[in-house]
């Protein structure tokens, strides 16, 4: 990657971070035997649900809060093929911001641990009603506080 896609600050809590192991199947290719593009977007959400999962801040956990957090951005940088029943693996990387916001940057290796695709995500956080949430909800705040305080790794 020739710039990061976010900007930490000294005082920033460390990243948190994932991976996830897949295999290329049969329905994720084109003709050529490669994944199609638009599949890139699955293999993001694959990782950020582990993500989620690892540290208590999964979809059900918004769901049962009566928040829901969309996509507001993705980006993708494609910088080589994955091909059929290739094992590849993709690494979520949850960035801290002071905003509410959900920043993730995502890394997809190939079978040979070189990178294959990069890209990022922005979500942000509606409450029941669909509005924009300026203020952390309880669930949320809980977990920034432990991240910032380092009991997240």
């Amino acid at each position: 990657m020739e710039k990061p896609y976010f900007i930490s600050n000294k005082e920033d809590p460390s990243p948190l971070r994932v991976e996830v192991a897949r295999r290329v199947r049969f329905e994720e290719t084109d003709l050529l035997g490669i994944v199609w593009h638009g599949h890139y977007a699955s293999y993001f959400e694959d990782a950020r649900v582990a993500l989620g999962e690892k540290y208590g801040i999964g979809y059900l956990d918004y769901y049962e809060n009566n928040v829901t957090a969309p996509i507001k951005k993705m980006h993708v940088d494609y910088h080589r093929p994955l091909r059929l029943m290739e094992r590849f693996t993709i690494e979520a990387i949850f960035h801290w911001s002071d905003a509410l916001r959900i920043n993730n940057e995502f890394i997809i290796r190939d079978s040979d641990n070189l990178i294959a695709t990069t890209g990022y995500t922005v979500q942000v956080m509606l409450d029941h009603k669909n509005n924009l949430m300026l203020v952390p909800p309880p669930f949320v705040k809980a977990f920034r506080e432990k991240w910032k305080s380092g009991e997240l790794k």
